[in-house]
């Protein structure tokens, strides 16, 4: 196998990984918003 072999994909690894994130922070913050329930009429 060649020198190296490990470090070079970690590094592939970590420029993947920071680009992901920088990607990530400028997406817009989404709340997850559930159904309002109607009144129950029977009280």
């Amino acid at each position: 196998m060649a020198d190296n072999f490990l470090e070079k994909h970690y590094e592939e690894y970590e420029a993947r990984k920071a680009a992901f994130l920088r990607k990530k922070k400028h997406l817009p913050h989404t709340t997850l918003r559930l159904p309002e329930r109607p009144e129950d009429e029977a009280l």
